[in-house]
């Protein structure tokens, strides 16, 4: 299999799928949605995702008005997630399945964040279009939400243009509306929804803390580096036919699929992860912290151990030890925070913890220019990362207290868009259901978010006080 046929034959699923009754939902009976995502692999990010999306769909909707169910890729790992939804197994080999289990729904919220791009595996992207397709094809609800569009396969780019035309994509940044907008798909602004997430357990962190060896008081620098270099991952049955026998066990990461290897990938991850390692000690020699790692996807163990390894055994919290409510609680003690991953950066911000950011692509660049942080960005393939990183880490200290301001801010604007996410959300379902209930008129925009902490809420009274009411839908579901 690759990632050709794969693609071909999802384009054949949803084509097939238009020859299908779309199901019918009449007045009184739940909406049954389906969400699509990158879940039960332990991605701190996609879950904190889709647990906020779940809380923001039946708050707008109504819990008794919408039966959800979400992919799982492991029920295990996602025990305990999504409030009261119906877990749903996604096999690897997942175009059979779109066919079978979409039309059992009214629709399909697609949820991964990187939904529409090549950078990591062409196969998640193109199961989101399969998804959204088949959705689309049964005249059902097919939302992307809450996505980001990057460089694609110009074979991929070709099954966003024909099979999401009738989809509703609302994005988190506007380079993707341009990217999607010029694919004919149809686009409204929006951000990411992970922005409302209140972790449990904040004790646990604390205790988790103290028993790693932190004193209750030395500042805390959180680190959260990956393995930028081995992506895209692909599907190959040759390889997964020479693994039988030995072959490509570094490299494979879960069925048929294969992270990308060799020695150049090699060395810029040690490099990488050397220019992190040397700057923080560098850093400590001046600066009395204690350093923690956290592993937001279990794929990052091994990065953080061995950033670990030369911090003098610094402590590691990995998503595969610890579900995502105490990882965002650890992730929100720290002082300061390094991350190569967005969500890490996104879930700390609400806690205003100063942070800096290594990428690897588009998704914390966008971030830290709405932020107007763009100095405190750096990439993870700079020749100078070892010695800028140095520079940034002083520029966290000597900023930190202007900084809060800034992150409030950018907090409270991303409430307010993900407020209008659910405006967006609410008059799709009406207009592909003209009966289903819904607001109308002029609504505060508060009423399309979920419950929110006394954080959130304080941050929202302080910067989001002129924010403007929404237009809910009219009984034809126009928007207002």
């Amino acid at each position: 299999m690759s990632d050709v046929l794969l693609r071909r034959w999802t384009g054949a699923v949803i084509e097939g799928a238009k020859r299908g009754p779309a199901r019918p939902w009449r007045p009184g009976q739940p909406l049954d949605l389906l969400i699509a995502g990158y879940n039960g692999a332990r991605n701190t990010g996609s879950d904190v995702r889709v647990e906020e999306m779940v809380r923001q769909i039946e708050h707008v909707l109504g819990p008794d008005r919408v039966r959800i169910s979400v992919l799982t890729q492991d029920f295990r790992l996602t025990e305990g997630y999504f409030g009261n939804s119906r877990q749903v197994k996604l096999p690897d080999v997942f175009p059979p399945f779109l066919a079978r289990e979409v039309p059992r729904h009214h629709g399909v919220i697609a949820a991964e964040g990187s939904m529409f791009k090549s950078r990591f595996a062409d196969a998640l992207t193109t199961m989101m279009v399969g998804a959204l397709g088949v959705a689309s094809a049964r005249n059902g609800i097919s939302i992307g939400y809450g996505a980001e569009a990057g460089d694609m396969h110009p074979g991929l780019e070709r099954l966003v243009r024909r099979h999401c035309g009738s989809s509703l994509v609302i994005t988190r940044n506007r380079e993707s509306e341009t990217r999607l907008r010029a694919l004919g798909v149809p686009v409204e602004p929006g951000t990411d929804t992970a922005w409302t997430f209140e972790p449990r357990g904040a004790e646990r962190a604390d205790t988790l803390l103290r028993a790693a060896g932190w004193d209750g008081s030395t500042p805390i620098l959180g680190l959260c580096p990956i393995n930028p270099f081995w992506w895209p991952v692909r599907p190959s049955i040759l390889k997964g036919a020479a693994r039988l026998f030995g072959a490509y066990r570094e490299s494979h990461y879960r069925s048929i699929y294969f992270h990308r290897a060799g020695a150049d990938v090699d060395a810029a991850y040690d490099r990488y992860l050397s220019s992190i390692a040397n700057a923080v000690t560098a850093y400590r020699r001046e600066r009395h912290v204690f350093p923690v790692l956290v592993a937001m996807e279990a794929l990052d163990q091994d990065a953080c151990a061995r950033v670990a390894a030369r911090l003098d055994g610094a402590p590691v919290f990995a998503s595969g030890d610890h579900d995502m409510h105490t990882l965002v609680s650890i992730l929100r003690r720290c002082d300061r925070l390094v991350s190569s991953r967005f969500h890490a950066i996104v879930t700390s911000m609400p806690a205003l913890v100063p942070s800096a950011g290594i990428t690897m692509d588009e998704r914390i660049r966008n971030l830290m220019h709405e932020r107007g942080h763009e100095h405190l960005l750096l990439t993870v393939d700079d020749p100078a990362l070892e010695e800028r990183l140095r520079g940034i880490l002083h520029r966290l200290d000597d900023e930190a207290e202007s900084m809060r301001d800034d992150l409030g801010r950018t907090v409270s604007d991303n409430l307010v868009r993900m407020a209008r996410m659910g405006a967006f959300l609410e008059a799709e379902v009406a207009r592909r259901f003209a009966e289903f209930p819904v607001r109308e008129g002029l609504v505060p925009w508060r009423e399309y978010l979920p419950p929110l902490s006394p954080g959130l809420e304080a941050l929202a009274a302080r910067w989001a006080t002129d924010a403007p009411a929404l237009g809910a839908p009219h009984r034809s579901g126009v928007p207002a």
